[in-house]
């Protein structure tokens, strides 16, 4: 069975080529941009890339709390 092309190794090690492409140049365009801060952090480099990882990084640890809050045995719904 062929594997879809999404999963295979190499298109995997393509896609995060071009996405670490796709982010250096995202922070390297922010040397070349004016940006108005309203305050002193948001005003740092390349403030949106790590704003927006660290962002990423606390939904995930809150999905995994409320993923273990949540959670119910695999018989919840047996009745039987």
């Amino acid at each position: 069975m062929k594997q879809h092309w999404l999963v295979r190794p190499g298109t995997i090690r393509l896609l995060w080529v071009i996405f670490l492409l796709v982010l250096a140049l995202t922070v390297l365009a922010s040397l070349f941009t004016e940006v108005h801060a309203r305050f002193r952090f948001d005003g740092s480099f390349a403030f949106n890339a790590w704003y927006g990882f660290l962002s990423c990084i606390g939904m995930v640890l809150v999905a995994k709390l409320l993923g273990r809050l949540l959670h119910r045995k695999d018989s919840y719904y047996d009745r039987d």
